[in-house]
């Protein structure tokens, strides 16, 4: 990096060469950089989409595993009170529902699929269900849709990538 800036006339004088020999010099350590950080950032790329991979494959075992749960089971949810929110609250599993009382922050917790569940749950029956006052399980709600959204374009930009890096050809 140090030699990228450095006057090509100082450089040249030091070195004794020509300016277009020292010029075309770093330019090629110019381009090395260049292509270490695209290859550090590709790293980073590549490890978003093998984390993202691992939550679809928690989130396809997740609702392989809730099809194979017994009907009774599920109806012991459902019991809770006769209340009108009642039937709200059951949409939330008491996993979800501990994760949300008991982290600070559950919304880096929880999976995607559980913030969508999350985001899109009645509020009242949400603040009901934790026994929270409406303004903070409307908090709540908000950081689980912004952290959604934040994975979301986690994906969008790790499908941008992968489709630009598809139609590149390799470097000289």
């Amino acid at each position: 990096k140090v030699l990228i800036d450095v006057p090509h006339s100082d450089l040249a004088e030091e070195l004794g060469q020509s300016q277009t020999k020292i010029q075309a010099l770093q330019d090629t350590l110019q381009q090395v950089l260049d292509r270490r950080e695209e290859e550090r950032q590709s790293r980073q790329v590549l490890e978003l989409y093998l984390q993202a991979l691992k939550n679809e494959d928690a989130i396809l075992s997740k609702v392989a595993e809730s099809e194979t749960v017994p009907r009774e089971e599920m109806d012991v949810v459902d019991t809770g009170t006769s209340s009108r929110g009642s039937s709200a609250k059951t949409a939330l599993s008491d996993r979800i529902l501990a994760a949300l009382k008991e982290k600070p922050a559950p919304e880096l917790c929880l999976d995607s699929w559980d913030l969508e569940l999350v985001s899109k749950e009645d509020t009242q029956a949400l603040a009901s269900a934790l026994r929270w006052d409406t303004q903070k399980a409307e908090a709540l709600q908000q950081a689980c849709h912004q952290e959604l959204s934040k994975r979301l374009q986690q994906v969008q930009a790790l499908h941008s990538l992968r489709s630009t890096s598809k139609g590149k050809k390799t470097l000289p």
